[in-house]
């Protein structure tokens, strides 16, 4: 896999002929579901304005089909723990749309573990309705040993899709799933300033007449965030 190059289509395909095993560091997948929207690549003229011509990213809709078999097929055929997961979801799924987008996912999953260096990280940003099918579909590649959190993704504006009349709680979050591929993993911890107001409010007294504030015991002065090494 060249560096500084984007690569643009199906991403199974790009993984299989373009990307060497254990070549990458960190991997982040954010994949659709269900949505039941087509989504495509627009083009803009030298004017800024909308180009006329529209390349067709992807159609969001999964459905039990000849495709889906075929995936499924696939994977059954190797063997091992995947193949073991995927039977399983086949025979309590049946040929429904959550058993396609496993089918699709498999491959792709199997893919990114082999390419993956062995202190390399994954997280699968997924929705709600297919976490919990995704973890264990991961657990099958990845081990569930190398399991490592369940991160909740808060939305910035917290807002829901609670709407009047609606009996559910509102959806707030989604769910990423953080594997690595081997104990050894890298975690670099990156750190940002406090708020102001937080600084304010904790971090309240003067000390040696220079107008440093002093810290209370066993505190940090910067948050940590999780990240790294690219």
């Amino acid at each position: 896999m060249e560096k500084n190059k984007l690569y643009y289509g199906d991403n199974l395909e790009v993984l299989r002929q373009h990307v060497k095993d254990e070549s990458v560091d960190l991997i982040y997948l954010d994949p659709p579901f269900n949505s039941r929207q087509d989504y495509n690549v627009l083009f803009a003229e030298k004017d800024g304005t909308r180009s006329s011509s529209q390349i067709m990213a992807f159609e969001d809709t999964w459905e039990w089909n000849v495709d889906a078999e075929r995936a499924y097929e696939e994977i059954v055929e190797r063997g091992g723990r995947v193949s073991e997961a995927m039977r399983a979801f086949r025979t309590f799924l049946g040929h429904s749309d959550m058993m396609a987008y496993l089918a699709m996912m498999a491959p792709r999953l199997i893919e990114l573990h082999r390419v993956l260096k062995v202190t390399g990280s994954i997280y699968l940003h997924c929705d709600p309705t297919a976490s919990h099918y995704l973890k264990m579909l991961m657990d099958a590649v990845l081990g569930p040993r190398y399991f490592r959190s369940e991160i909740s993704w808060k939305r910035s504006t917290a807002h829901s899709d609670t709407k009047q009349g609606r009996k559910i709680h509102g959806h707030i979050h989604d769910v990423i799933l953080f594997y690595t591929k081997s104990d050894a993993w890298t975690w670099i911890p990156l750190y940002t300033p406090y708020d102001h107001d937080y600084v304010e409010s904790f971090y309240s007294h003067i000390g040696g007449g220079n107008g440093t504030q002093i810290l209370p015991r066993q505190s940090h002065s910067c948050k940590a965030w999780w990240g790294h090494a690219l």
